[in-house]
């Protein structure tokens, strides 16, 4: 129970239909505690809000536990984070939050208090294939509020427990479920995507946290000539194009070139150097995976046909997967994607279904 909505309603179904519930939140940072540099500190709030949370289960009669996973949190999410942005590299910290952190801490909890199953308040499904054997983990109902895209690295032992309440629930139907416990407004807001990124965006978080990625460099354009100068790698992204020049200091120019506008197309954090070029240079057809998750079907020693997205928001597009001898993973676009980003994570379905995904190394044409 985070204290969201969406928890909120998870837990008031799994009372409503019977269970034995006990409310668990993880306590993922403890601001203002003496044994943390000032800088973790400046984290006041993450995801996970205690006080909403304890106060929904005395509403609902449950238990409530508080499990702190601070420091796992930190060194398992929090500190990849960083290294990926210093390295030129797109995370997602929900993808490794949710594998290596938050089942693994309720699961154990789960354990110590002898329950059965874990339950969240994310929008997917999971179902059983008798004939396969295999649990799998499938997208929610609602196509706007579908979560299965971060679950892609649950294990087997992980997915035999776990229950997803909201699975076939709008997130219209979850707002009425939770009205009933007149929540204050403020409290309700929908979660943000990174939820230790409590103040500004991501950049403003590593220079707060990671003074040492400011690195200046230069900024070159496609043919590498040099038409500007940046603050840092580490605070670009493949694909931007808004305040590439005023993240260097110049206020406009290096944007356009001869009226075309120009985006970020390439990170080189070893060079310091941040390459910028035409639109037409972000779509690319083929990428590299690594540790590549076969979640609802077993490994594939044959290629896979299916559709594949490589961001939370993107659409699916059509594509095969191919294992490589090396270990990697190599995924062919029927039509060239734009944007892709080493680091963002790349989740493959078959309709509803989730085979897998895993994370983008390089990408080539």
């Amino acid at each position: 129970m985070s204290g969201g909505v969406d928890s909120i309603a998870a837990a008031a179904l799994l009372v409503e239909a019977g269970y034995d519930v006990v409310g668990v939140t993880l306590e993922l940072w403890q601001p203002g505690a003496a044994a943390e540099p000032p800088s973790k500190k400046w984290l006041q709030r993450s995801c996970c809000k205690v006080g909403v949370a304890r106060y929904v289960a005395e509403q609902l009669g449950i238990r409530h536990l508080v499990r702190r996973a601070s420091e796992q949190f930190y060194t398992t999410v929090v500190e990849p984070f960083i290294d990926d942005y210093q390295h030129g590299r797109t995370p997602n910290p929900c993808v490794r939050c949710n594998a290596l952190v938050k089942f693994e801490e309720l699961l154990a909890v789960a354990d110590e208090v002898g329950a059965q199953f874990v339950a969240t308040g994310h929008y997917a499904r999971r179902e059983y294939e008798a004939a396969s054997g295999r649990h799998q983990l499938l997208k929610g109902v609602d196509p706007d509020k579908d979560q299965s895209y971060f679950l892609y690295r649950l294990t087997q032992a992980q997915l035999s427990r776990l229950l997803f309440p909201l699975g076939s629930w709008t997130k219209s139907a979850v707002w009425d479920k939770v009205a009933r416990f007149d929540l204050p407004p403020d409290e309700m807001a929908e979660s943000q995507e990174v939820c230790f990124v409590t103040q500004g965006d991501y950049r403003t978080f590593l220079s707060t946290m990671a003074p040492e990625s400011e690195q200046p460099g230069e900024i070159v354009d496609d043919e590498g000539a040099v038409v500007g100068a940046h603050r840092g790698a580490a605070f670009y992204t493949i694909g931007q194009r808004r305040g590439i020049g005023a993240l260097g200091g110049q206020r406009k120019g290096i944007g356009v070139h001869g009226g075309e506008r120009r985006y970020v197309i390439a990170l080189e954090p070893a060079g310091r150097r941040v390459v910028i070029g035409p639109e037409t240079a972000l779509y690319h057809s083929a990428v590299v995976l690594r540790e590549f998750h076969w979640v609802s079907r077993p490994p594939q020693s044959e290629s896979v046909r299916g559709m594949a997205k490589v961001r939370y928001r993107a659409g699916e597009a059509a594509a095969t997967v191919t294992g490589q001898p090396d270990g990697t993973t190599l995924v062919r676009f029927d039509t060239p994607q734009r944007a892709m980003a080493p680091g963002q994570s790349l989740v493959v379905y078959e309709g509803d279904l989730v085979l897998g995904g895993g994370v983008i190394h390089t990408v080539s044409s």
